[in-house]
């Protein structure tokens, strides 16, 4: 558990970490500032704007060249913003003072002197303040038009690059000038190598750090081979195959070092290569796509392990059998080595001077393994037809994962054939941001799995509760958030890893940051998020302060389950309410607008949520004055049973035929209710028997009394009694009236008895009689003569008929 915890909480870093980094490409250029001033040069901005239009129209500048034109408008923008921003305060000083004066005199009239000059000074200090922000406004409209022509002839270009017919890497004539390029790299590299052995320097600071290169290597090879597992066996941590959630979060934490130690090798060996000074330009081309490649073969690996492995003989992400999942992490280490090719070839084609025809001949086989994988990959993904299918009882899910494999296998089949044609770069764009979009999803997966179970098991006090209490509830909405979270994330990924540019990302973060206005007040996304992250915190706290009272304070204390759960449903109340105030507080939002939409909103909750502001009033009142409380057994209307769940707008009663009836708390509080358990437990029981005429009646109240006495249930505080209820039309009517002491236990009490009267009362020779009835039948001479004409008749017909 302690394990668990600690490498859970240094995972939480590193995401941390990576967010912030990820985060920090987007975030709104810095603006220039000298003593709290922001500083727009409006003449430099005019010849940036002029040189940009000139650009513009020529259209002959490259793509790169653009892109650095872009930048700079889009800084000079964030300025002009920050400018508008920076000024509104002195503008909205300016403009209340000028209020507090009052209208302007009208035609004819005249005002004092003093208010007439103080007057025109405001109006004079209102011009000169807007007259910047005038022209910070008209600066940040021109830049917006610049940068989306800017964009246009980007997209464009790229358009125009995507669908333009280059060479086939079939074409024969093509195949020598691949060779050629690649030989002449390989000359390269050994010959910076030799150039540096010949070198006497070189030589000599080759020597001299050779212990620290032979040291690195190894290190690197240790680290790559057999260090995870001397890791593991030195903590003490056995990865071990189990479906529980402590065991599978830690077996999924473990599995990262698949990754990180041998990136770590990857990274030794690098320096130590490095370290021998032999590498030149053409061996630094090389070695830098060595981490990404490296990265890509680990990573298919990992998660090549982690989605297709089965643990207990069981699948923990697919359906896939012992064979499919053996194919499937062939099919992903595959997917991986294309990708790192890919890499490699990349970085060649723009820094090693590969021509396009020999960088066509040398991805073709490349592509042509992707498309293959992704084949392959399609149609294991693709769930089995009928009774076969594991995702039935899940139609959402089985549509999904067969549009995924779909489009795999449509794109494995479309991009050789691109590339066989000689639409190479249609080709790279479609199969190796496919392949690299289900390493992304595959990712998405893991770290969902492992977000859930780490919730499991580090949120004990959130989750000890059983279904249905609302200590459930943060465990409950945790997965949705954490999925919610990671597709959000993995949106801008998904976005450049199909060709966005990362100017395009930021665009739309600007556009999502300046927000909107409303009231003269802007609305952004940091406010968004302010609120969002201000009360997910007081809702947590909330709910963990629940958790504590509900499972260590409160039942240290001598109130009952009712008064306990009016004080955690209370906290609640409060706790959510006070984080909605913080909350709208830290994202800057002006309370006093919020009243007067209050107050106008109030007329409709008047008439049209009058009901449900009824009910949340009772719910108070229920949860303060506590006329009932959980575990009550109560009566309202026809409905008796035991009180379940008291909620804002209506309380749960479970009846005793096991049905939940949902009543409003207004019912409640304006309606009868009995509660037979409001004050204590006791209830008293009433049993009625009767006995023939001619009993004596003192002999049966001494025995239905001792029967009273003798019940295991009685209150002995009060003794029972035995009342001669009066004289029926069959018998002499008694009822034993016994307080006992739960009234829960009546109906048993009163079959015990029952029971003990019938048992009692034959030993005694007692009759309980039942009803009799004496029939008295008037004229019998007369209706039997007319019962004899009638059976005569009915004889003659049947000797007729024979």
């Amino acid at each position: 558990m302690v394990a668990v915890q600690r490498l859970a909480r240094g995972l939480i870093s590193l995401l941390l970490v990576a967010t912030w980094l990820l985060a920090t490409p987007f975030a709104p250029p810095l603006v220039a500032q000298e003593t709290g001033k922001v500083i727009f040069d409006f003449q430099a901005w005019e010849k940036t704007a002029a040189r940009a239009e000139d650009i513009i129209k020529s259209a002959e500048a490259s793509s790169s060249a653009l892109e650095t034109l872009r930048a700079t408008l889009a800084d000079y923008r964030s300025k002009a913003l920050a400018l508008q921003e920076a000024s509104k305060a002195r503008i909205d000083t300016l403009q209340s003072q000028l209020d507090a004066l009052g209208p302007p005199p009208a035609k004819g009239e005249t005002e004092a002197p003093e208010v007439a000059r103080r007057r025109a000074e405001l109006i004079d200090q209102l011009a000169k303040a807007r007259a910047p922000v005038l022209a910070a406004q008209e600066a940040r409209t021109r830049a917006d038009g610049l940068i989306g022509e800017i964009d246009r002839i980007i997209r464009e270009r790229l358009a125009d690059q995507l669908f333009t017919l280059g060479p086939s890497p079939l074409n024969p004539a093509h195949w020598p000038e691949a060779v050629a390029a690649v030989a002449r790299l390989s000359n390269d590299i050994s010959g910076e190598v030799r150039e540096g052995l010949q070198s006497d320097a070189q030589r000599v600071m080759t020597t001299q750090n050779l212990p620290l290169t032979i040291g690195l290597l190894i290190l690197g090879l240790l680290l790559i081979t057999r260090a995870r597992s001397w890791l593991l066996r030195a903590l003490g941590f056995v990865p071990r195959s189990s479906r529980d959630a402590p065991n599978e979060a830690r077996a999924l934490l473990l599995s990262t070092t698949q990754v990180i130690m041998p990136m770590l090798g990857l990274w030794a060996i690098l320096r130590g290569i490095d370290a021998t000074g032999l590498v030149g330009l053409r061996g630094e081309v090389v070695l830098s796509a060595v981490p990404a490649m490296g990265l890509a073969l680990f990573g298919a690996a990992w998660l090549g392990r982690t989605l297709f492995s089965l643990v207990d003989d069981t699948p923990l992400f697919f359906w896939f059998s012992q064979g499919e999942g053996q194919r499937a992490r062939r099919t992903a280490l595959v997917m991986g080595l294309v990708l790192a090719l890919y890499f490699l070839l990349r970085r060649l084609a723009t820094q090693a001077d590969f021509t396009q025809a020999a960088h066509v001949v040398l991805s073709f086989p490349v592509v042509l393994a992707g498309g293959l994988a992704l084949l392959r990959m399609g149609f294991l993904l693709d769930p089995p037809r009928g009774e076969d299918n594991p995702l039935a009882e899940n139609p959402v899910q089985t549509r999904i994962y067969r549009i995924i494999a779909r489009g795999a296998m449509a794109i494995g089949l479309l991009g050789p054939v691109l590339a066989a044609i000689g639409y190479f770069t249609a080709a790279n764009a479609f199969v190796f941001p496919a392949i690299l979009t289900l390493a992304l999803l595959g990712t998405i997966m893991v770290v969902f799995r492992l977000g859930v179970r780490l919730a499991e098991v580090l949120s004990p006090v959130l989750v000890e509760e059983k279904a249905g209490h609302e200590g459930d509830q943060p465990l409950t909405l945790f997965p949705v958030f954490l999925g919610f979270t990671l597709i959000l994330l993995a949106l801008p990924l998904l976005a450049l890893i199909w060709g966005a540019r990362v100017s395009d990302l930021q665009e739309v973060w600007r556009l999502v940051s300046d927000g909107f206005t409303i009231g003269g007040r802007r609305i952004s996304v940091t406010d968004f998020l302010t609120f969002a992250i201000v009360f997910a915190i007081g809702y947590t706290v909330t709910r963990l302060l629940q958790g504590a009272l509900r499972n260590t304070v409160l039942p240290r204390t001598r109130l009952d389950a009712g008064g306990r759960n009016a004080i955690i449903t209370g906290t609640g109340y409060v706790g959510i309410t006070l984080s909605a105030l913080a909350a709208i507080t830290s994202a800057g939002l002006d309370l006093s607008s919020l009243a007067i939409v209050a107050g106008a909103l109030s007329v409709g909750i008047g008439f049209g949520l009058q009901a449900v502001v009824s009910n949340f009033v009772s719910g108070l009142i229920l949860l303060v004055e506590r006329p009932i409380k959980e575990g009550d057994w109560i009566e309202v209307g026809q409905y008796s049973g035991y009180v379940r769940k008291i909620s804002v707008r209506s309380t749960e009663i479970q009846t005793f035929d096991r049905a939940t009836v949902i009543v409003p708390n207004a019912d409640l509080i304006s309606g009868t209710v009995t509660n037979w358990t409001h004050s204590n437990m006791n209830g008293r029981v009433k049993v009625p028997v009767g006995v023939a005429y001619g009993t004596d009646p003192e002999k049966v109240r001494e025995i239905l009394l001792e029967i009273a006495e003798a019940h295991p249930m009685r209150d002995h505080r009060s003794k029972p009694g035995v009342v001669f209820m009066g004289f029926g039309p069959d018998s002499m009517d008694f009822e034993i009236r016994v307080i006992i002491r739960d009234v829960n236990n009546v109906l048993s009490v009163r079959s015990d008895l029952n029971y003990e009267i019938v048992k009692r009362f034959n030993e005694e020779g007692i009759e309980i009689p039942f009803a009799q009835r004496d029939i008295h039948l008037r004229n019998l001479d007369e209706l039997g003569e007319t019962l004899g004409r009638v059976v005569g008749k009915e004889k003659q017909a049947k000797e007729g008929k024979a």
